[in-house]
């Protein structure tokens, strides 16, 4: 029997934890998982894990030269960055400084959780280096081989796959259960405290006009929790400031996404990533428009989908459906056609455009790197000499040297540290962690209310 692969994945919030070790399961089927979770704000906490529903084998906590200390000392096969771009860069030149020649090292594996609908080039240079730059649709693929090549960089690591996350089954009409909305929430679209408590109160008030309808409010984190963007106004906290509260068939929801659309008539948000694996299932989904079509909103993206929708086409009892030729360029459904059937629900829930087979070429191109006895060492498009002014501080914020190398201090020894000393030192950190998301989730908003800021 073949030894199972290594996979380390490094991931810095609950969303691109769950991100990462999908698609590791998706490029290695066959594997043994080792879980990091790099040392921030937005450390997901045990019950944010949980809810996400992945585990590995081991998981740890880590800072960036801990991480490439534990890759350089352990022999992994596959790592994958599930990561901010600039975390990102940073693995990727502390890698090229512990591998500066062709070596037998990890193949390098990274890209988004979801949709990207802002600094695509920022983004996307910061990941250059890796072998692997993972696009999840045909669209993202095109976007990003663009951008490489509008620098001179190479864009062969563009790899065309899809979410990881998509699948569950198709959409079956209510029957007789309740109808189920199903409103899911970002953390930090809309921004401002008057545009999400519009959104909340839209949403309880549907919820009132409907009274055969349950409305669910689809919540990412508890208040003091973080996750992949900050959350100054939670919807809990905005929730307790409604005029007679919530309406009796209108409630807020954590748990699963996956879980929660097994329940869904209609899927209602900005702009999550939720609304793909909801049009995935063929649920239908509106994308809000009552902040209007906005960049900063990130419902641009959604331009052609036919699922723009406001509250009021809503409550008029609009259902959006997904337009087949957007989806399938979205990675999304396959593009009708005569060989796929009659394009109803059985055909694209099984069609592997959005399923494993997307991953086909992904796999293949893994397997070839890990066939390899040397690889190359990592040749991010950033270095001393293409970005001199912006790269040091990148990796000088994970504590790297401008070549990479970790700077004094920035590796513990794994002996000499009393296991009291240890946890004193995890309870102050927490500590901190607590009155920083105090901070932004209390004490900021009042400054800026006061100071009308």
């Amino acid at each position: 029997m073949p030894e199972r692969k290594r996979v380390a994945v490094l991931a810095d919030s609950d969303t691109r934890w769950k991100w990462g070790a999908l698609t590791a399961r998706r490029l290695v089927p066959d594997h043994q998982l080792t879980g990091f979770l790099l040392r921030g704000r937005a450390t997901p906490t045990a019950r944010q894990l949980g809810e996400v529903g992945v585990r590995a084998d081991r998981l740890s906590e880590v800072t960036c030269a801990e991480f490439l200390a534990e890759i350089e000392r352990e022999r992994y096969d596959v790592v994958v960055l599930a990561l901010v771009g600039g975390a990102v860069q940073a693995v990727l030149h502390g890698a090229r400084a512990l591998w500066p020649a062709p070596a037998e090292r990890p193949v390098l594996v990274t890209g988004y959780v979801g949709v990207v609908y802002e600094k695509l080039a920022d983004g996307l240079l910061l990941r250059h280096g890796a072998d692997l730059v993972l696009a999840n649709s045909r669209h993202d693929a095109q976007r990003f081989r663009a951008v490489y090549e509008g620098v001179g960089a190479d864009a062969a690591a563009v790899t065309e796959t899809a979410l990881p996350f998509l699948g569950g089954a198709p959409y079956e009409p209510a029957g007789s259960r309740a109808h189920t909305v199903v409103f899911a929430v970002q953390p930090s679209v809309p921004d401002s405290r008057a545009d999400r408590a519009y959104l909340l109160e839209r949403a309880a008030g549907h919820a009132r006009k409907h009274p055969d309808r349950e409305v669910l409010i689809k919540l990412r984190s508890k208040p003091g929790e973080h996750t992949t963007h900050l959350e100054e106004q939670p919807y809990q906290r905005l929730a307790e400031r409604i005029p007679g509260g919530l309406p009796p068939n209108c409630r807020l929801v954590y748990g699963n996404m996956g879980e929660v659309l097994d329940g869904a008539d209609l899927l209602v948000t900005v702009s999550s990533t939720a609304a793909l694996e909801s049009l995935h299932r063929s649920i239908p989904t509106a994308i809000l428009t009552d902040l209007g079509i906005r960049e900063a909103l990130g419902n641009h993206h959604f331009l052609g989908s036919g699922c723009l929708a406001s509250w009021d086409q809503l409550d008029s009892g609009l259902l959006p459906t997904g337009d087949p030729l957007w989806l399938a360029a979205q990675g999304v459904l396959p593009a009708p056609g005569p060989d796929r059937g009659t394009g109803g629900a059985a055909d694209r829930a099984t069609d592997g455009t959005a399923g494993a087979d997307a991953y086909a070429v992904a796999r293949a191109k893994v397997a070839g790197l890990l066939a390899a006895t040397r690889l190359p060492p990592p040749a991010p498009y950033y270095t001393r000499t293409t970005a001199p002014r912006y790269l040091p501080g990148i990796l000088a914020r994970h504590h790297l040297a401008p070549d990479g190398t970790p700077l004094p201090g920035a590796v513990r020894p794994a002996t000499g540290e009393s296991r009291l000393r240890r946890r004193l030192r995890g309870h102050l950190r927490e500590a901190a962690r607590g009155a920083y998301r105090h901070g932004v989730q209390r004490v900021a908003p009042v400054i800026r209310r006061l100071g009308e800021l």
